[in-house]
């Protein structure tokens, strides 16, 4: 029989624990799980990138070293395929310029019209399809040869110079992917269900030791665990999934919709986390009960230990809405997920194959907040390419590359990206490059120095990457520092070179924080209720699916798509929560607890969704699609879905409809479909109560 487990509505008080920026650094900083790994893998294919393109005398070194840190590294088949499909577009723009230059006769206001024309298109790329990275190579490749017609130089060397950075970023991605099918992981199935039992055991420990009131200083040692596991966020978790789904892996005993329960359980490392570091002297007993049943509910559901039976975990404390309610409740978001429905069935609900990904998301081409993105990329591209030659200065061209590389990267955390930007152009261009430019190239004769150094910056910028928070930095710091220090085949002699590309950077920062942040500023939060609406739209477009007559295998397509958009929505938003905080401003505070109640509304809808997904996927309940009774509830919890993604974006109020709204009275107390109908009813209230409690905020 189809059940939906139920839950009870909590009216939501967020509380944060708020440590100093500097501390969140530190810990970003700090050793986890691959780390060391994955960074090692970054150097060496660097290394191996810069001996080669400095031996075969490679134009654009800058542009090949920055997009190493672009290779996906979630598996050695994914970096293939990424790499693949980044020369493709390479040398689409090639063919583009090419064609640009010939059928306008290199006609200069023809390249500067097609200059934004096709940041327009990249930036339409990044934000409306599942390959955002293309958006970013076709942009910045582009930009990068039509510039070179501006320079009065024979059109066959310039012809050849396009040629030549294909080259380049064959020699970059193919060192990359080559390191990555050395040592890249082996078994991620396995290593993704080792890396779930190493938190559930983590966090079973944690709360068995509240429960027994056990002396602070282990108390405080179970939480540090913890913490440090928490730090490493979901993006470990992530790419071994990606890596299942590239490959279509078996997926073992993962559960159903392994990818939203990520998400799920990093949620809960964070806020058990917090809870465990708080270490009171003594833990009242209410806490210790409470503490028991969520360890009991931990070890029950550890991969890898023998089942055992579970009540649940119900959440009753609905006055306040502490730490360990905040606990209990994103527990409770995964006790609530399917997870039987037979081993075949588990199988083809834990991933989706990449295959079967649509390349565009669907809705998002005619959404006003793409062409926005891509208006403004296009704006800031555009003003920098006209203001590097109209000033006569081409020591600044930097500035269009820096808006195409930092600004086609998210539609959310504009501010944070802003403030990271920055400080990233800071410590790779101003400190690590200039101070190279004076300090070591004059003194630097031979290949084993520029390698030395290559390594030193590698390490830094690539170890910072690996961080789940603070990981833009990274990048900026190898972005600014290769096209600093690296803009020749030689060491530079001169320092007015560097300090012209790097004024050119910080040029594009002041562009982009004048059209992103001041002419027409989106905070985090409107961009989390837009993609929280997306994610009730997704589960409305699934409740009107279920009751569809149509073809069973378009069905089933369609709920394909349905479900790898939700997965990325939570992730996403997820990530952008954790943005919030560094939002400014006076309504900061707001903003941080508005983040935190739509990224729990949007799990409770994540849970409603897969509920509502296994009926389609399970014969024994073939009967619960085709009940005229509950077909009708669907249509009416579809068409309130919508509603509220309406009040959520609009800010409007939000009405709880009670149960009769839906369905007869009479009908939930039926033997067969009765749990089913007030399961889901009670999980919709859920949603509508969590959704009222932001929907009217700033």
């Amino acid at each position: 029989m189809a059940t939906v487990a139920t839950t009870a509505a909590i009216p939501p008080a967020p509380y944060r624990s708020r440590m100093s920026w500097v501390h969140d650094l530190l810990q970003d900083l700090a050793p986890t799980p691959g780390r060391l790994a994955s960074t090692l893998r970054v150097v060496l294919a660097s290394i191996i990138a810069l001996v080669l393109m400095e031996v075969l005398q490679m134009p654009f070194i800058s542009i090949g070293m920055y997009f190493i840190f672009l290779v996906s590294r979630d598996s050695p088949a994914l970096s293939l395929r990424s790499s693949f499909f980044s020369t493709a577009i390479v040398c689409f723009a090639v063919v583009v310029e090419l064609a640009v230059v010939i059928l306008t006769d290199n006609d200069p206001l023809a390249r500067l019209l097609s200059v934004a024309v096709v940041t327009f298109i990249a930036g339409m790329i990044v934000v409306t399809t599942n390959q955002p990275v293309l958006g970013s190579a076709f942009g910045l490749i582009y930009c990068t040869v039509i510039g070179l017609w501006e320079n009065h130089a024979p059109a066959d060397r310039l012809v050849k110079t396009s040629l030549y950075l294909i080259g380049t970023f064959l020699i970059s991605l193919g060192s990359g992917v080559f390191i990555e099918y050395i040592f890249g992981a082996k078994d991620p199935t396995a290593a993704l269900q080792e890396q779930r039992r190493i938190r559930y055991s983590a966090l079973e420990r944690l709360f068995r030791l509240y429960a027994e009131n056990a002396p602070p200083t282990k108390r405080f040692e179970a939480a540090s665990n913890v913490s440090r596991i928490a730090i490493a966020g979901q993006s470990g978790m992530m790419s071994l999934y990606n890596a299942i789904v590239e490959r279509n892996l078996d997926t073992g005993s993962l559960p159903i919709g392994t990818r939203t329960r990520i998400t799920m359980v990093a949620q809960l490392m964070d806020v058990a986390a917090a809870f465990g570091l708080q270490n009171p002297p003594e833990v009242d007993p209410e806490t210790q009960a409470r503490c028991a049943r969520i360890a009991d509910e931990c070890k029950r559901i550890t991969p890898g230990l023998p089942p055992s039976p579970g009540s649940g975990l119900e959440l009753l404390h609905r006055g306040s809405y502490t730490l360990l309610d905040r606990v209990e409740g994103a527990l409770h978001s995964i006790l609530t997920m399917p997870v039987e429905l037979g081993p075949q069935k588990n199988k083809e609900l834990a991933s989706l194959p990449a295959n079967k990904v649509p390349f565009f998301i669907p809705g998002t081409i005619r959404s006003p907040e793409s062409v926005a993105f891509a208006l403004k990329i296009s704006l800031c591209a555009t003003f920098c390419y006209i203001f590097y030659h109209a000033v006569a200065w081409p020591g600044i061209s930097t500035a269009v590359t820096t808006v195409l590389v930092t600004g086609l990267s998210s539609t959310g955390a504009i501010k944070q990206k802003l403030a990271f930007r920055l400080l990233g152009a800071i410590i790779g261009g101003l400190i690590f490059g200039l101070f190279a430019t004076v300090f070591l190239f004059p003194h630097m004769d031979s290949i084993t120095s520029l390698i030395v150094l290559e390594s030193v910056i590698a390490f830094i910028a690539a170890w910072v990457a690996a961080g789940p928070k603070f990981n833009y930095i990274g990048l900026q710091i190898a972005f600014s520092f290769y096209f600093v220090a690296y803009e020749g085949l030689t060491a530079p002699t001169q320092l007015a070179p560097s300090r012209d590309r790097m004024a050119g950077i910080l040029i594009a920062l002041a562009t982009m924080w004048v059209v992103f942040d001041q002419l027409w500023p989106i905070r985090t939060t409107t961009v989390m209720r837009r993609a929280f609406a997306s994610v009730l739209r997704i589960g409305a477009d699934l409740l009107t699916s279920l009751d569809s007559t149509g073809d069973r295998t378009e069905v089933l397509r369609h709920t394909d798509i349905l479900r790898d958009r939700l997965g990325k929505s939570v992730q996403n938003l997820r990530s952008m929560n954790t943005s919030v905080p560094y939002e400014f401003g006076l309504a900061r505070e707001q903003h941080i607890q508005t983040g935190d109640m739509i990224l729990r509304a949007t799990l409770t809808a994540a849970a409603i969704f897969w509920n509502q997904l296994t009926l389609l996927h399970n014969e024994a309940d073939a009967d619960y699609l085709t009940k005229p009774e509950l077909q009708a509830m669907r249509r009416k919890l579809a068409v309130d879905m919508n509603t509220l993604a309406d009040a959520a974006v609009k800010q409007s109020l939000v009405t709880i409809n009670p149960s009769s709204a839906f369905i007869d009275a009479p009908f939930l107390t039926d033997p067969r479909y009765g749990e089913y109908a007030r399961n889901t009813l009670a999980r919709f209230e859920e949603l509508e109560t969590f959704t009222a409690s932001f929907s009217q905020q700033s």
